[in-house]
């Protein structure tokens, strides 16, 4: 219980008030952070704002920490004065890069390839079939020529190393697929460019490696790559991946035409082909029906819906067909109908590549060859072509 003061006498005073030994003012807050920061010398321009406020509060409130803010912001001002001379003397850069050396050296210690998805690199005298070319590449930038791109990374998920011929194997079959996860547009022009991939060894699993690399490369050195092939979500705007995403649906199912090339030899399997060439173009023309298209394309998504119409009906033909003779005049008719000559005209309103992957190549396919990477040696990787 509080007792009242004798009379005549004056009250205690309280906080905020003056100095009396049972109330001392509070160390201010600005003053603390600004002597942390400048003895780590993190954000020096902060911490020197931050100590010059201090000084200000302090002198108007009578708090404590006056030497804090005074000695945080002498380090911070000694903090942005090296930060100035390094800017401009290019330590800051060299300092950087050598930040980055010590990353790749890391990596290249636990086998990890040295440049990410969506990288650009060169390999030694731009062989990359070369048994020295390991992991001793230069990473450049993709606008420029280069030997080869990174488009996609994954991990191998065995207990024990498995041995070059499974990870070969699986190398082989995921490269092919995540390409068009990086290269969604499947009528992009991929030049020279061949399919290459790098697998761990034993050494390199060992170190603890267990990621497949997939690369685009150029088979021969005097030809590099230029530019990027990547066509996705972070390359096209919102109408060029609405349109190459409906087309994807039936160049997938296109794609898995039997090895059979005489009907004779598989018919039901390219009976089976037709069939989900139907659903692949019924799945376009959904997606291509979904989006709300710019006024100067929406005509001309519409004549290529009407065109899919009409090669559906000929590609559910051959799927029914009761006998080869049949199946071939049918895909004949089917094959005309798939709207390549309308398509051309909603790509160039988009903006796109317009050469057909049917027209692309004498076998008809626009993508990568067959070179592919494997590791056979003891103590490092390699790429080659197949």
């Amino acid at each position: 219980m509080d007792i009242p003061p004798p009379p005549g006498a004056a009250p205690y005073q309280r906080w905020p008030g003056p100095y009396s030994p049972y109330s001392r003012p509070p160390v201010n807050g600005f003053a603390i952070a600004s002597l942390v920061l400048g003895l780590l010398c993190f954000l020096p321009g902060v911490g020197l704002v931050l100590g010059l406020i201090a000084l200000a509060q302090i002198k108007r409130k009578g708090e404590r920490g006056k030497g804090m803010a005074v000695a945080g912001s002498i380090l911070s001002a000694v903090g942005v004065l090296l930060l100035v001379l390094a800017v401009v003397t290019g330590g800051a850069r060299d300092f950087m890069e050598g930040f980055r050396e010590a990353a790749r050296a890391s990596r290249q210690d636990t086998g990890a390839f040295p440049v990410d998805k969506g990288g650009c690199l060169n390999a030694p005298d731009g062989r990359l079939d070369s048994m020295k070319f390991g992991y001793q590449v230069d990473e450049v930038p993709c606008a420029g020529r280069h030997d080869a791109e990174v488009f996609a990374s994954y991990r191998v998920h065995h207990a024990t190393y498995p041995g070059d011929r499974v990870l070969t194997g699986v190398a082989e079959t995921k490269c092919a697929d995540l390409q068009f996860a990086y290269v969604m547009d499947r009528w992009q022009d991929f030049g020279d460019a061949d399919l290459y991939y790098f697998v761990p060894d034993r050494t390199t699993w060992r170190r603890g490696d267990r990621h497949v690399t997939c690369l685009f490369g150029a088979p021969d050195p005097d030809h590099p790559l230029k530019g990027t092939l990547r066509s996705d979500g972070t390359t096209l705007d919102a109408d060029q991946l609405a349109y190459v995403t409906a087309e994807q649906a039936f160049e997938r199912a296109y794609g898995k035409e039997p090895d059979a090339e005489r009907v004779e030899d598989d018919l039901p399997g390219h009976k089976e082909w037709a069939a989900g060439v139907v659903k692949g173009l019924d799945e376009r023309v959904r997606l291509l029906r979904a989006h709300d298209w710019p006024a100067s394309t929406r005509e001309r998504v519409d004549a290529l819906v009407a065109a899919i119409g009409k090669g559906r009906t000929e590609w559910r033909k051959a799927a029914e067909a009761p006998d080869a003779d049949s199946y071939r005049d049918r895909r004949g008719a089917a094959v005309a109908g798939i709207g390549d000559e309308q398509a051309v005209a909603v790509r160039k309103s988009l903006g796109l590549a317009t050469t057909s992957p049917r027209d692309a190549a004498p076998g008809g396919d626009a993508t990568p060859g067959g070179g592919a990477g494997s590791g056979p040696d003891e103590g490092h990787d390699e790429t080659s072509e197949v």
